[in-house]
């Protein structure tokens, strides 16, 4: 496991407490859609925005977290190997995971008494385009009903060049769906699901239209024999 005391990047101000807290990574964006080339009728193209990704929390995290993330490292078959990063940030724990370990820790989350993270609320994907190497993430939402409702993250990323990750629907059976969607959505291959494909486009879609470099317009209506023409050719409602 890496030394989540040590500072990975510049620290920022965290709003909600006034300290300075470590950042991995910094990218900006411009516009409200990430679309530099093409028009924004949202009427935000003006918009700069720099976006924050926190790096590694130091010891003690606070509450129950420290006992938690020891129950975990204590009970995974690498010892806490398959752990990248530990984060808490607004109040929130986040666990960061290898895609190759995220099977057993779920596992253990699900089924060591001391954790029994039996509820998931589902498996998200995001894409971060500035994240190199790492661009596409999946995030599964963990609540455990046994302990008052404790709540946190699982996370794990793997490259826009070779996007499988690890099915969960072995550990959390209702992720068949959730990782349907994810595969749908962002393009992210979970190996060993049941039956991987789309939920929502149709089969013979191309691309994945949650990702931020996908195309925001000159999308066929096929039922209609209209069409949405490009962004950039679109009417402006701002000057």
């Amino acid at each position: 496991m890496s030394d989540a005391s040590q500072l990975s990047g510049p620290a920022t101000d965290d709003a909600t407490t006034g300290s300075l807290v470590p950042v991995d990574w910094l990218p900006t964006r411009d516009g409200m859609f990430g679309a530099p080339d093409s028009g924004d009728t949202s009427g935000f193209g003006g918009l700069h925005a720099v976006e924050e990704m926190p790096g590694p929390s130091p010891r003690p995290y606070g509450e129950w977290f420290d006992d938690a993330v020891d129950t975990l490292i204590a009970n995974l078959p690498g010892g806490g190997e398959e752990i990248e990063k530990v984060v808490v940030d607004r109040g929130e724990l986040t666990v960061y995971v290898s895609r190759g370990g995220v099977v057993a820790t779920l596992q253990a989350l699900r089924d060591v008494p001391a954790l029994r993270f039996e509820l998931s609320l589902g498996v998200s994907g995001v894409h971060y385009p500035a994240d190199a190497g790492r661009e596409l993430h999946a995030v599964y939402h963990l609540v455990s009903i046994t302990h008052g409702a404790r709540a946190l993250r699982v996370e794990t990323a793997a490259p826009a060049a070779d996007p499988h990750v690890a099915s969960t629907v072995s550990v959390y059976p209702a992720h068949d769906w959730h990782e349907r969607e994810a595969y749908d959505m962002f393009g992210i291959v979970f190996d060993g699901h049941p039956a991987l494909a789309r939920i929502l486009m149709p089969n013979d879609w191309v691309g994945h239209p949650g990702c931020k470099d996908y195309p925001l317009g000159g999308v066929n209506v096929q039922f209609h024999g209209a069409s949405v023409p490009p962004v950039d050719e679109r009417r402006r409602y701002y000057s």
